[in-house]
């Protein structure tokens, strides 16, 4: 789900991009964070948590809580609710 309109918001949306998350082709716009277009194509568990395995996943969308951490092209412990897609 994105927001299509808002009434005091304008939303200029990027071109439309791919990216592939476990196998599965994701739909993205530029400019959009990776969290953002996991969670608009229903992935709402990013990652767990290390010791008791609890589900994790877009929470703050600032960069500081630490439940968005996911690997991103060998990369681990990435932010994604701040990391645009590319």
């Amino acid at each position: 789900m994105r927001i299509e309109e808002h009434p005091i918001l304008d939303f200029k949306r990027g071109r439309e991009i791919h990216f592939y998350y476990n196998g599965k082709k994701i739909r993205a716009y530029e400019g959009e964070t990776i969290a953002a277009a996991l969670h608009a194509a229903g992935v709402k568990v990013l990652s767990k948590s290390l010791k008791l395995e609890r589900q994790r996943g877009f929470f703050c969308g600032i960069g500081k809580c630490s439940s968005c951490l996911m690997k991103v092209n060998g990369v681990p412990n990435v932010r994604t609710c701040i990391t645009l897609v590319k």
